[in-house]
Parts: C-alpha cells; sequence; structure tokens
C-alpha cells in the first residue's frame, strides 16, 4: 500500500493540496487583510483559485487584500503555472542531487508528456524563459500605462496573464483599457504564449534561433513537428473563429436595441482570454446567452498540453474532430493532420470527454441544488446558464464569471473548489492515479456485441 501511495501520479495531487492548504491558512492571517475577516472556506477557496491558476474570487483581490495578501496569491499563481513538481524538481537539481525517476515521469507528464528529456536543462531553461517573457510583460505594461499599471500591478498582471491565472487587482478586470491596442496586445500575447505549452514554446524558440543564426533558410510549417503545427493550427483557428463569433452575437444584440455591442479588439480579447485566462475587457455579465454557450465552448476546449492552461486541450479537441469525420466519412483510421491516431490516443480522448461530462453534469446538477435551481423556473430564469458558466470556467480553470462567485452558498463554494481541483490536475490524470491502486484481473470474462444505437 505504501508503494502505491508514492506512485509517481500521486506526487502532484499531494504538492497541490499541500500549497492549497499552506496558502489557505497563510491567507487567513490578518496581515494579509488587515483588519477584514475572511473564513477559512475563503481563504481555501482563493488558495485553490491561485493554485489552479483559475481566477474566481469570492472578494475582490485589489481591494480587499494587503500587498503581503496580494503577493502571496501572486506566489501562489507563480507556483501552480508551472507545476509545484517542477519547482521540487529544480531545487532537486540545483543541489546537486540525481532526480528520482518518479520525479522525472510526474513532471515529464505535467509539461511535455515526454519521459526522455533531460529534466534538469529542461526545467532551468523553462524558468529562465518564463521569468524573461514575464519580465518584459511587465515593463512593456508599465511603459504603456505607468498610472494604471505601476511596477508591482505590471508584475502581478503579467504573471497572471501568462500563467493564465485572470487575477487582477482591479474590480472590473481589463474593462478599463478595452479600447487600448497595445495593452490588449500585451496580455493577449503573453495569454497565448502561457497556453500553447513548454514543448511548442521550445520548438518554436529554436526554430526562431536557428533561423536567425542562418542555420535554416526559413520558418514553414513543414519545419516543424506534427504536434506543434495542429496545437498552432488549432489555436489560430479557435481564437479567430471564438472572436468572430463573439462579435457578430454582441452586435446582433445592440442592433434590436437590447444593449451595447463590442468591437473587434474586445471581441478577438475574449475569444483569448476564454482559453483558459479569466481576465475581461466587457461585462460578461451583459452578454447574450449565444454569447456564453460560445465561451463555454472555448473555455471547455482551453490550451494546449504542458502549459500554464486547463481545459481539455487543443489536441483533445482535435482529436474528436478527427474521430467524428472519420466516422461520418466511414474511415477505419483516425486522421488529424499528417498522421493518424493510435488506438491508444483515441481511447485516452474518448475517456477524457466521457469523465469531464459525467464531472460537469454532476457538479452543475449538485449547483442547481444548492444555488436555488429547485425553484420554478420562472423563478429561477438565467440561473442555470449563469450556473452552468461557473461550473464549466472552474473545471476549466478560466476564472470568468457572470458575477455569481460571490454569492455561492458553503456548499457551492466547495463543489467549486473540487471542480478548479480536478480541472488544474486533469481528470485522465485523476483516473490515472487512482488506477495506479487497482490491479488488473486474472481472469477473462466471454465477450459478445450488445446491439448500440
Amino acid at each position: 500500500m505504501k508503494s502505491k501511495a508514492s506512485s509517481p501520479f500521486w506526487m502532484p495531487i499531494y504538492a497541490f493540496l499541500a500549497t492549497i492548504i499552506a496558502g489557505g491558512l497563510i491567507l487567513t492571517l490578518d496581515v494579509c487583510h488587515p483588519g477584514r475577516e475572511l473564513s477559512l472556506l475563503d481563504a481555501i477557496f482563493t488558495a485553490t483559485s491561485a493554485v489552479c491558476v483559475t481566477g474566481l474570487a469570492v472578494v475582490d483581490t485589489g481591494s480587499f487584500f494587503s500587498r503581503t495578501g496580494q503577493s502571496v496569491i501572486l506566489g501562489l499563481i507563480q507556483l501552480g503555472g508551472l507545476g509545484i513538481m517542477t519547482y521540487a524538481s529544480l531545487v532537486i537539481y540545483l543541489l546537486g542531487k540525481k532526480v528520482s525517476a518518479a520525479d522525472r515521469i510526474a513532471v515529464s507528464q505535467t509539461l511535455i508528456h515526454d519521459p526522455s528529456f533531460n529534466i534538469g536543462r529542461f526545467i532551468v531553461g523553462v524558468l529562465a524563459a518564463v521569468l524573461s517573457i514575464e519580465g518584459v510583460g511587465a515593463i512593456l505594461l508599465n511603459r504603456m500605462d505607468p498610472v494604471g499599471f505601476y511596477p508591482y500591478s505590471a508584475v502581478f498582471h503579467s504573471i497572471s496573464a501568462f500563467c493564465n491565472a485572470g487575477f487582477s487587482l482591479y474590480s472590473d478586470s481589463l474593462t478599463g483599457w478595452k479600447d487600448h491596442l497595445g495593452i490588449n496586445a500585451v496580455f493577449m500575447a503573453l495569454i497565448i504564449m502561457g497556453g500553447l505549452g513548454f514543448y511548442v514554446m521550445t520548438e518554436l524558440w529554436q526554430k526562431f534561433r536557428n533561423l536567425f543564426s542562418g542555420h535554416t533558410s526559413g520558418l514553414s510549417a513543414h519545419s516543424l513537428t506534427w504536434h506543434t503545427r495542429i496545437v498552432l493550427e488549432t489555436s489560430l483557428f479557435l481564437v479567430v473563429a471564438g472572436g468572430m463569433a463573439l462579435f457578430f452575437t454582441e452586435n446582433i444584440k445592440a442592433r434590436t436595441g437590447h444593449g451595447t455591442g463590442i468591437n473587434e479588439l474586445t471581441a478577438l480579447f475574449q475569444s483569448v482570454t476564454c482559453r483558459t485566462a479569466g481576465f475581461n475587457s466587457a461585462d460578461i455579465s451583459g452578454m447574450t446567452n449565444l454569447s456564453l454557450l460560445i465561451m463555454i465552448g472555448l473555455m471547455l476546449i482551453g490550451g494546449s498540453p504542458g502549459s500554464c492552461a486547463g481545459g481539455l486541450k487543443t489536441t483533445t479537441f482535435r482529436a474528436w474532430l478527427g474521430f467524428i469525420v472519420s466516422k461520418i466519412k466511414g474511415h477505419s483510421q483516425i486522421r488529424v493532420g499528417w498522421y493518424a491516431l493510435t488506438e491508444e490516443s483515441v481511447n485516452r480522448a474518448l475517456t477524457l470527454l466521457t469523465l469531464a461530462s459525467v464531472i460537469l453534469g454532476s457538479a452543475i446538477v449538485l449547483l442547481g441544488i444548492t444555488e436555488g435551481n429547485y425553484l420554478p423556473h420562472t423563478e429561477a430564469r438565467g440561473n442555470f446558464i449563469e450556473l452552468t458558466f461557473e461550473a464549466v470556467s472552474a473545471f476549466a480553470t478560466v476564472g470568468l464569471s457572470t458575477g455569481v462567485t460571490p454569492g455561492l452558498s458553503s456548499p457551492g463554494k466547495a463543489i467549486i473548489i473540487t471542480l478548479m481541483f480536478v480541472g488544474r490536475l486533469g481528470p485522465v490524470w485523476l483516473l490515472t492515479a487512482i488506477n495506479s491502486w487497482q490491479s488488473e484481473p486474472r481472469y477473462r470474462v466471454p465477450e459478445d456485441d450488445l446491439p448500440l444505437g
């Protein structure tokens, strides 16, 4: 039992739990919010949201917490963005100790799903790149608006953006800069880079370095690996298609005289931030139900494997899409880009979709019970879509909300905490961890076909 409990698949779970509990206890201290009371549940909620880089908040980060409390949250965001196991392995590496096989498996699964890489060199390179990107982002934000993004604010928002956390020091997030092209561009660049995945970022950096050093004639799609090309193509499609869809739905509302529309920049920003970042430059509570459904779809897909982003991931979306297309065409192979997927990859994608559906469906039902959806629909209009949006936002670690988070009941907050935790680790990871405790039966039962459909 001891060896099963120390399985490498359980290491990130233990690390995240320990960090959340420690962060929650620290946030209950008066120094983090002088003169204000913060319950243990709300502190754990905030710590979970930070470590799981979600951004949902029961209290306003900028006005409720002191600079100390904000710094604790920022530290939790940075730890959660790259993964606790990454930092633990880095410490071991820097101390000159041998990194265990368990650490190698855990970190490689978390970062790039490749257990053959040099863990020490890779982690040092990742941390150096991340700190550099966050530093450049902070400098640009401060230069563009030294008042709104004073040095601490610039650093806070740059880290929050790259880690796809969505925490902001302003109660209205980034709505004050919805028309500022430069500020929007910096945030979108940070969010996209944080959501591409460290493997993709590493490959792109190597390609650009070779390009500028004259070792290659140019950077083309065919010079990239299959994985990187799929991630880039899918990410670009989702951002552009999502932006166009949001622009259309919100401006149809404006043309019918039921509110104000959004411009192209705001629509594009909201499409990008739905990729699990959580910032908003538009009032989410004022959007149409159709816009919320579009955003729910974008949030569910999320970012890419091995990134700071959550969601089901772009590669899972492409695998599912390839599966549907292949079945419609009657093809036996599931093709995605250049290659056909292995049976194991298809099964993993379908398992992830099934688990996510069960988890989200159960959570939405429970939230409906705890938050008043047992009322007649004439009295609870809009409550279902708002709770569904909240549940998906938590599970996909996005952080966008229609405004219901602070008013959640204690059981409702516990449900959201669970969704954030499961969503950050990933349902398949949890299933693998649980399966590591099981043993394969030593017998087989008779097989037969069951009529379906």
